[in-house]
């Protein structure tokens, strides 16, 4: 018992004998953080910098610029930067199918599922997967034609988009697109597409 009570008693005078040290001990101050050091690199872009990099087409067309394009100028164009890639119909490859439905196999078209074993890309295709028309505009335009991207101006990008919107028989062939006529074409993918574009 008396044990214990010692042991009790060098305890208690531990922790005053530390409390009182702590009290004794000068008050400091905090740490200073120093600045970060101003390495140099880049400088800041004006209004007109950004906006040629600010290109984004959204869905609902906010940004097309503008300009027009028809289906009759797509087809011309289309002969000239995409058919080595695409074929003649957008359906033929190497490169992505352009046109038609998805799968393995289709009835207008018995000898795709030799193509896609040759070109696997060619199992999906813009025309049906792609689910709204202004995309296609933004990715023409971005990353088309494969040897010279950017290269077109806004009238071709929106007459190939005409063209290939044709070759999917979404619009006629009569049809241009501008920034008032490419959002109101309706891609097959739209109903397929899990999240719609909710709007701004």
């Amino acid at each position: 018992m008396r044990k214990l009570q010692s042991s009790r008693v060098r305890l208690s005078a531990g922790l005053l004998m530390g409390l009182a040290m702590a009290l004794a001990l000068p008050a400091t101050a905090p740490a200073q953080v120093a600045a970060p050091a101003i390495i140099g690199l880049g400088q800041p872009l004006d209004a007109a910098q950004i906006a040629s990099y600010a290109i984004t087409i959204f869905p609902d067309g906010r940004n097309l610029p503008p300009g027009q394009g028809s289906v009759v100028q797509g087809a011309a164009l289309y002969q000239m930067h995409c058919l080595a890639c695409h074929g003649a119909k957008g359906i033929e490859g190497p490169a992505a199918r352009l046109a038609g439905s998805d799968g393995f196999m289709g009835w207008t078209d018995p000898l795709r599922v030799l193509r896609i074993k040759k070109y696997p890309l060619l199992v999906q295709s813009v025309g049906a997967r792609w689910p709204y028309a202004t995309t296609v505009f933004d990715y023409v335009r971005r990353a088309m034609p494969y040897h010279a991207p950017k290269s077109l101006t806004d009238d071709e990008v929106y007459a190939v988009t005409a063209q290939l919107l044709h070759m999917n028989d979404l619009v006629a062939d009569g049809a241009v697109m501008n920034r008032s006529t490419l959002p109101r074409v309706v891609m097959p993918a739209l109903a397929k597409t899990v999240s719609a574009w909710p709007g701004p």
